[in-house]
């Protein structure tokens, strides 16, 4: 009761700046072949600009930032490393100090994790769920523009010190990239992610407990309901 209670009270205070994003069509799924060379071009040149983008991933990045108008000028910076967390993101130390737009945030993929959590490191995940966990950080990007430095200590709080306040957090950003118009690729990831670990609930990389309770990141069920009452994704059914 208390979830759907969370749900309806985001859902209410976001759906109106979903409106304002104008964001692109809602597409169920991508593939590779979505776009041609030139329209890959196109978006390159609308929203690839300042953006530090990886050639192998280029067009689910490019796919998932025209999705985000408000990032066109956000310095963004994809990399490649091995970590246990398949993806995080974070602005530089140096930009921490600077004002939220005009930070660099840089987005980190794992290219090799855990035994365990290799299976949903970023190239093993469906090529529309790898649009979906882009739009998710994607949204973290945004939220973070609109924190100045003692909102962000305040995030670096919280993952430390509260694990409810964490849930609420990446719970709430699932919800903005569902705003955003990239609910079915979150979907996609959701369900993705789930099939590959072979567990019902999905708590984070550092987070594998148990608990089916807690649902820190959208289960399927959940992201379903929401788009089956959302006016974005009921007029594009």
């Amino acid at each position: 009761m208390l979830q759907s209670f969370k749900i309806i009270l985001c859902f209410a205070v976001l759906v109106s700046f979903s409106y304002e994003l104008k964001a692109q069509e809602i597409v169920k799924s991508f593939h590779q072949n979505s776009f041609t060379n030139n329209e890959i071009t196109t978006l390159k040149s609308k929203f690839g600009n300042h953006k530090t983008l990886i050639a192998d991933y280029e067009k689910q990045m490019l796919i998932a930032l025209s999705y985000f108008p408000e990032l066109k000028d956000t310095k963004i910076e994809f990399r490649l490393k091995n970590r246990e967390t398949p993806l995080a993101t974070r602005p530089t130390v140096v930009s921490m100090f600077r004002s939220a737009k005009k930070r660099t945030y840089i987005i980190t993929i794992s290219r090799k994790s855990t035994n365990y959590l290799d299976a949903i490191v970023f190239e093993n995940l469906n090529y529309n769920a790898q649009i979906g966990v882009l739009g998710h950080e994607l949204c973290h990007v945004s939220d973070y523009l609109n924190k100045g430095f003692g909102k962000m200590s305040n995030v670096v709080f919280i993952e430390i010190f509260s694990k409810k306040a964490v849930d609420k957090f990446e719970f709430n950003t699932d919800l903005n990239c569902i705003n955003h118009g990239l609910g079915y690729q979150l979907l996609d990831w959701s369900i993705n992610v789930r099939e590959n670990l072979k567990r019902v609930n999905w708590l984070g990389a550092v987070n594998l407990t148990a608990d089916e309770k807690s649902e820190r990141y959208m289960n399927p069920s959940t992201i379903i309901n929401i788009l089956s009452k959302h006016p974005l994704y009921r007029e594009n059914q």
